[in-house]
């Protein structure tokens, strides 16, 4: 099937989070403001690294891994609530997600998660929904005063990066 010949919008895009529990605990994020980035990304999430001899390019080849990075923010409906979800709640793992189990536990002690913002495709008349999965991101947040209050995620990916 060819590509979508629809441009798509912020209005189009879903933004969810998932722990690593067998059946993961989902966070769907309301109230986002359609300002998701991923940066970074590369063929084999390895960084080229070029090789020069007295100035002159000799060879170019893979290095390092690279760890994508990203943000999304969401206007604030609410920070922190022991009776109530929250995004907040939800990346640092406390109240009712304390519980959560880290995507890459059996890798060590830091919390990550699976970050995905799906785009609206079929309402366009595309064969299928889009997406863009980041798996076992480190997140942190950011909360800001204006108008309106935001809640800012930014994350680091430690896994896979995957498009459909």
């Amino acid at each position: 099937m060819p590509a979508s010949v629809v441009t798509k919008t912020f209005a189009d895009g879903t933004i969810s989070l998932k722990d690593g529990t067998g059946t993961p605990v989902v966070f769907t994020s309301a109230f986002s403001q359609g300002d998701f980035t991923a940066s970074g990304l590369e063929p084999d999430q390895r960084a080229a690294t070029a090789y020069e001899a007295r100035g002159v390019l000799k060879s170019i080849r893979l290095g390092a891994r690279s760890y994508p990075t990203g943000s999304f923010s969401v206007m604030m409906t609410d920070v922190s609530d022991a009776g109530d979800d929250t995004l907040v709640d939800f990346v640092l793992k406390q109240n009712g997600y304390s519980g959560n189990i880290s995507t890459t536990a059996a890798a060590g002690d830091a919390y990550t998660v699976t970050i995905t913002l799906t785009i609206e495709g079929t309402d366009h008349g595309d064969a299928a929904d889009h997406a863009i999965e980041l798996a076992d991101c480190r997140c942190t947040v950011d909360v800001a005063e204006g108008e309106p209050n935001t809640v800012t995620v930014s994350f680091t990916c430690y896994g896979s990066v995957s498009m459909t």
